[in-house]
């Protein structure tokens, strides 16, 4: 199978269309037909549905939807490494940060990347510690910080971060010195990113506690006001307090202590592509602690 039409084929289902998905790759509408025809003669079954609203994949596209991937995966690396050989710096990087205060260090790392190796497409992307660890098992992440979880990929350490309790000014606790973690099945619990494997569920599954939540909430932001409005309390890492004005909230450590490592997470050592590779040890050289 043609590495290359693989490609070709997926970026027809993630553009939705095959004349979009030419633009993308440069070829003209009719030589991508062609090469999506060559593909359903080969594997003897059509692959697309089409239709006035676009192309979605046939079932017997959907079930090799894997392997196609990872032979399109398999190709992008052979290109890398051949390129890599002849003394040529190309790929593409993918990297991403969980926690916004590395944000700045993330940005000035790859523009000093990207000055050194021009050649190296570098995107920034947006996510949380397990949808991150997600990207990195399906091979389309190559560098982020996160949260430690269990996983295969590579960890490097950088920091010890506790959770923290927000309560409001008012809170009968908001005095103490420690917020037992166990009262959060009793006061109004206010959820940032429900459902979500956030390190605040994974802390309380660990504990065994199952907070109801009264209020719900999909930006740290808005946890915050309601918060500091008095309408319940709330758990956050305390590097997400960074540059939050926390007026009308008092930030206790938990009782017991809840910490999680903060860190750099990369493929496995020989997972990682040549591009992914070089960035890793770009940036390891500049790690901020």
């Amino acid at each position: 199978m043609d590495t290359e039409k693989c490609a070709a084929l997926l970026c027809v289902l993630e553009s939705g269309s095959l004349s979009a998905a030419a633009e993308r790759l440069g070829y003209t509408p009719s030589g991508m037909s062609r090469m999506i025809a060559a593909m359903e003669a080969e594997a003897g079954f059509p692959l697309l549905v089409r239709s006035r609203a676009g192309v979605v994949p046939t079932a017997e596209c959907e079930a090799l939807l894997p392997k196609l991937r990872e032979l399109a995966r398999i190709g992008g690396l052979y290109e890398a490494q051949t390129a890599s050989l002849r003394g040529l710096e190309t790929g593409e990087v993918r990297v991403g940060s969980a926690y916004g205060a590395y944000y700045d260090w993330l940005a000035g790392t790859i523009a000093q990347f990207s000055a050194r190796f021009p050649g190296v497409e570098v995107r920034f992307l947006m996510g949380s510690s397990s949808e991150f660890y997600e990207l990195l098992a399906a091979h389309k992440l190559d560098f982020c910080i996160v949260s430690r979880r269990e996983s295969d990929a590579e960890f490097l350490p950088l920091l010890r971060d506790p959770l923290v309790a927000w309560l409001p000014a008012a809170h009968p606790c908001a005095a103490e010195t420690a917020y037992p973690l166990a009262r959060f099945e009793q006061d109004a619990y206010i959820d940032t990113y429900p459902d979500q494997e956030t390190d605040n569920a994974r802390a309380f599954r660990a504990c065994g506690l199952s907070p109801r939540a009264k209020y719900r909430s999909i930006d740290i932001n808005a946890t915050r006001a309601l918060v500091a409005a008095g309408l319940g309390v709330s758990l956050c890492n305390r590097i997400l307090c960074s540059g939050l004005d926390l007026s009308g909230i008092a930030v206790l450590p938990t009782e017991p202590l809840c910490e999680l490592e903060i860190g750099v997470a990369v493929p496995a050592k020989g997972e990682r592509s040549p591009a992914g590779e070089r960035f890793y040890q770009f940036a390891k050289q500049r790690l901020p602690r």
